[in-house]
């Protein structure tokens, strides 16, 4: 079994925590990351598996969910809670009478924090933490240490690279790319093989979980809703234009995102300002400094690049033909390496992009709770010129000392200086670290 690195911070907030919610995706791996407490004492612990996706459990809880939450091990894990909304408000109340650390891992594979009920009930009391798709790091056995080493070192870190080659190739990184990280694709050598995979994943989201989230009309439309947003993954999200593309009304194609959000199909990029923006009593609204205004659109990712490429028909081949499509998936790619090691880095940060109506952008800001900021662009070209690092120096100008470094990944393998605060390295560091 592959080891995730966010056991760790699973195992820490277990020793301060009544409640834990690790929540993801279908099929991350939750379930066996779980089992695997149940198997072992951890923490001076061990854990009674309990799923809820069994008609039995969910009888006995429509009919006394407090009486089910009590006679409940003391140490235990409920898979699934999203299934029996009933036990929110019993668990609550039982860690309000025990508030012992470690009591509860509770599973899900919808957004906690995006179902009202049960982010209300345990509020104070529960630590949420994602799993998502493996990461490349995962899968090479590596710590993932990317985010905590450029803030806790700076420029400095990258430049001490400088010089260094990585086997990376622009096949493998396709390669990555079009596999994904869902542990039963990653063991799936046949592009045949996975793509019947994703499409039994896609039937199952639609036809279980979002039809159990919300009683709506046109599930046969979800599909083409969502192979829609994956043509324009990484491209700023006009849900207008949307709305009228695919025919439906903007209210509606407003839910149908917000399902494939809490059921991890998508994730919202959104639009970085920070302190450059100031409202002004007259004019445009939010001009930035410098006269330059921000776009304020935020960006529609795909959860896992498997997933994306599945959606758009496209593979291997196909990718190292068209440079064009390339580009978006290579970016998404990224994107989802550094979200998968935010999750378990020890420095706690907001992504976001950064784009002014000029078209200056960066395609991802890493801001810090104090402020302090990394940019990455991501290109897919194992070559760069100066215009790649515009964007990044107009942010670098208006933050000042604010800037902790430039990254430009690209697909070329070895670490080269560009300016003052700035390097370009290959994807593949973020497998190597």
């Amino acid at each position: 079994m592959i080891e995730r690195a966010i056991t760790p911070k699973l195992i820490a907030a277990l020793k301060d925590t009544p409640a834990v919610i690790l929540h993801g995706a279908r099929q991350t791996g939750k379930t066996t990351l779980a089992e695997s407490f149940a198997d072992a004492r951890v923490g001076g612990r061990r854990f009674v598996y309990v799923t809820l996706d069994s008609p039995d459990a969910l009888a006995l809880i429509d009919r006394d969910p407090a009486g089910f939450v009590a006679d409940l091990p003391e140490h235990v894990i409920l898979d699934e809670i999203q299934l029996a909304p009933k036990t929110f408000r019993a668990i609550k109340l039982s860690i309000d009478q025990n508030r012992k650390p470690g009591r509860f891992i509770l599973t899900g594979s919808v957004n906690a924090l995006l179902i009202p009920r049960l982010a209300d009930a345990l509020v104070g009391r529960s630590e949420v933490l994602t799993l998502f798709p493996l990461a490349q790091s995962e899968i090479e056995g590596v710590p993932g240490l990317f985010v905590d080493l450029v803030f806790e070192h700076g420029a400095e870190y990258l430049k001490s690279l400088v010089g260094t080659r990585y086997t990376q190739t622009k096949s493998d990184l396709i390669k990555r790319s079009v596999t994904g990280g869902f542990p039963e694709v990653v063991t799936r050598r046949r592009n045949g093989r996975r793509n019947e995979w994703f499409s039994s994943y896609v039937t199952s989201i639609i036809q279980r979980d979002i039809r159990d989230l919300a009683e709506i009309e046109g599930l046969v439309v979800l599909p083409r809703v969502l192979g829609v947003l994956a043509s324009r993954a990484a491209n700023l999200s006009n849900q207008s234009e949307l709305s009228r593309t695919l025919g439906i009304p903007l209210t509606t194609l407003k839910r149908y995102l917000a399902l494939f959000e809490v059921t991890f199909l998508t994730q919202t990029l959104p639009a970085w300002s920070g302190n450059l923006e100031k409202p002004q009593p007259k004019g445009p609204p939010w001009p930035a400094a410098g006269g330059k205004r921000l776009v304020r659109a935020p960006k529609i990712m795909m959860s896992d690049t498997g997933l994306l490429c599945y959606l758009l028909g496209i593979d291997e081949d196909r990718l190292v033909r068209d440079p064009f499509l390339l580009g978006p998936v290579l970016e998404n790619f990224v994107f989802m390496e550094i979200k998968k090691q935010a999750t378990w880095a020890k420095t706690d940060v907001q992504m976001m992009h950064f784009r002014t109506h000029a078209d200056q952008e960066v395609d991802l800001a890493l801001e810090r709770r104090d402020g302090n900021l990394i940019g990455i662009e991501v290109k897919s070209a194992a070559t760069l010129s100066p215009k790649d690092f515009t964007g990044m120096e107009l942010l670098r100008r208006e933050l000042g000392s604010k800037f902790v470094a430039g990254v430009v990944f690209y697909t070329g393998t070895q670490v080269l200086p560009a300016d003052d605060g700035m390097v370009a390295v290959p994807v593949s560091l973020l497998w190597h670290v």
